[in-house]
Formats: C-alpha cells, structure tokens, sequence
C-alpha cells in the first residue's frame, strides 16, 4: 500500500486547531482507500520563537525536503511582529522550496450564501493564480538612517523574465485545462511602467502558445469592481504576489467567507514538496474556542490530494464537504452559524465514510 508522507505544520493561532482536523478528515478518507498517510508534526512557529528566538529551525527545510506535501496552518502572533512571523516561516518554506505557482479556488459552496445578490453559483467559479516567489514580496530593500529625519526605507518589487514566463505559462495552462478556457492577466502597468509593462509583455508572448485560450488584461483596482459587478466574466486570473494576495481575499469574501478558502503553494516541476493552506490566517481572537472554520483547511487537503494524483480520493472529499457547507446547522460562526470545529470535522468525517459504503457493498 502506498504511504503518503505528510509533514504537518500547525503554526500559529487556529492553525493548530483546524491543521489537526484535516488530519482527521485525511485519515477517514485514507481508511476507505488503498493508501495511507504517515503525519510528522512540526511545532514551528510563534512559540517556537519564545523558545529559540526564530520561527524555525536553520535546517527546517531538510527535515522537510523528503516529504511528499506540507499541510500548513498559518503563521502570525500579535507578540511577535508581522514580517517575522511571515518570513520566519511560511515565507522561508516557499521560497526556499520554489512554490513559484500560489493557486486559489474560490467558488459558492453549496448552502452558502454569498455576499453579492445577483449572482448564482455559476457564476462565481475562479481560480487566482498568484505569483509566489518574487514581486513585491521578494524581500530585496533595507533600511537606512533609522531614528533619523533622513531615514529611508525601500522595498523592491523584483520582476525576472523566468519568474513571470513560468507563472504566466502555468496560468495559461491551468486556464486552458478548464472548461471556458478564459484567462484575466492583472495589471498595473499604466502607473508601474517598467516591471508590469514587461509583465504585459510577456503575456501577449506567452499566449501565442495558447490560442484556444481566450484571454484579457484588467488593472488591478478595475478587477476589484469587475469582481463585484461582472463576475461571471472572470474565470482564472494571473496577478504578482501583492495583486494576486489582496484579490483573493476579495474574492473569499465574496464567496462567502476567508474561512472555506484554500492555497495550494505549488512547485510545478515537482523537485520539493509543495505546501498547502487555508488562507485565513492565525485568528488569535478565536484560538481555543473551538469555533474555527475547518472547511478552508479541507478544502485545501483536497488540493492536496489531487497534487499527489489521488483525483478519485479528493473528489469523494470535495463532495463530502459540499453535503457538510449545504446543511446550515454545520455553518460556524464566520458562515452565520454556531457549529463548531469539531462538529464540522465529526460530520466530514461521518459523510466520507459514509460515502464509502457503497462502494464496498458493491465489491
């Protein structure tokens, strides 16, 4: 039997609530399949700070090189300021592996209800394909003349031709695999003239290796409108680091809350492991309370799955949550409800098991 190897990473806040449930849920479903996981938790993050004064291990990486995917909760403690809780941890796994591809769906779960009325389902159906390695969040810059009337502070949103020939071809791919075959390029070269002209640049030349996909270029601002006015016209959407960041939060928000979405931090070429993720963050309001949104996290355990080449086995998990996020009385807090974590993640469970009977009645 194939043994999947999982490193787990709870992080900070309700990571270390929701990451533990989609163990769980990971575990129900591989005990209807013919593969199992073998977990390896790694309690990095903020208290691993207060102890050893970094957010991980030097050698973090290598004990997770070997891994066949990281399943992560989030990173961010509001004792330890913002910028090293991110690059501390969740950052130095992304770049360090070259996780170039940050992949979000976002869509309308069954029994949600949307923020935006006029709009069906259907019609809110994205995928945000987000830079992940350089851009604004490359991390060249520093600072200069600190206390001082002539301080200066910089950071460099670094653009190479590699980096956004890759993301744009992987965009176009990923669009070109979908049924409308629809891509938005987001821009912001009318006011950035150097690095997002090239940007612009370099998606014309890659579309001409995709000519069954259908394609347009938006400025960033003016998709945050188009995303609220016509969102049946988006599809898949490329944008840099920043751009792709705030968009999909937008767009979570619009399907109905932060809580259900997910990230997949891909390494196409398959060389390390790729990383996946709610995208909720930390939530210290809510940590230990019991009230956390777990389907973001499931969701993303799908992402998972389907990276490993289980398609049957994130399908079957896809659904479970959809029977789950359609029943109102298992909505948490964030959806309108009074669920719990632990209700939610019991029912996925019962549902994937149930699921599977089936199928075994059937053999």
């Amino acid at each position: 039997m194939k043994v999947y190897k999982i490193a787990c990473i709870p992080g900070d806040g309700i990571g270390k609530e929701v990451v533990p449930a989609g163990q769980q849920v990971l575990q129900a479903l591989a005990a209807t399949q013919d593969f199992g996981f073998d977990f390896t938790s790694f309690g990095w993050g903020g208290d691993w700070f207060r102890q050893h004064g970094v957010m991980m291990p030097d050698d973090g990486l290598d004990a997770l090189r070997g891994m066949d995917a990281i399943l992560f909760g989030s990173a961010g403690d509001p004792h330890i300021p913002d910028h090293i809780t991110l690059w501390g941890l969740r950052l130095k796994i992304c770049q360090g592996f070259d996780q170039y591809a940050n992949v979000r769906p976002t869509r309308i779960l069954p029994g949600i209800d949307g923020p935006l009325k006029r709009c069906t389902p259907a019609q809110l159906d994205w995928v945000i394909v987000r830079e992940n390695s350089e851009g604004e969040y490359s991390g060249v810059g520093g600072r200069a003349h600190q206390g001082h009337p002539i301080e200066v502070a910089t950071d460099v949103s670094m653009m190479t031709r590699a980096g956004v020939e890759r993301i744009m071809r992987y965009a176009f791919k990923l669009a070109q695999s979908r049924p409308r075959k629809l891509l938005t390029v987001v821009t912001k070269s009318n006011a950035q003239r150097h690095a997002m002209v090239m940007w612009d640049e370099i998606a014309l030349q890659i579309s001409k290796e995709f000519p069954d996909v259908t394609w347009d270029k938006e400025l960033v601002d003016a998709c945050t409108a188009r995303m609220v006015n016509r969102p049946a016209t988006l599809d898949t959407i490329v944008a840099t680091n920043l751009h792709a960041d705030i968009l999909s939060d937008l767009a979570a928000a619009l399907a109905g809350s932060l809580g259900i979405a997910p990230t997949g931090n891909i390494d196409p070429e398959r060389r390390y492991p790729s990383m996946f993720e709610p995208i909720h963050g930390s939530a210290f309001d809510i940590m230990g309370q019991g009230l956390a949104n777990p389907v973001g996290t499931f969701w993303s355990c799908v992402m998972l799955l389907e990276h490993l080449g289980e398609n049957a086995a994130a399908e079957r998990l896809m659904q479970a949550i959809e029977a789950v996020t359609a029943n109102p009385a298992l909505h948490t807090r964030d959806l309108g409800g009074s669920a719990t974590t632990a209700q939610v993640t019991q029912a996925v469970c019962e549902r994937v098991r149930a699921e599977s009977e089936p199928a075994r009645q059937a053999a």
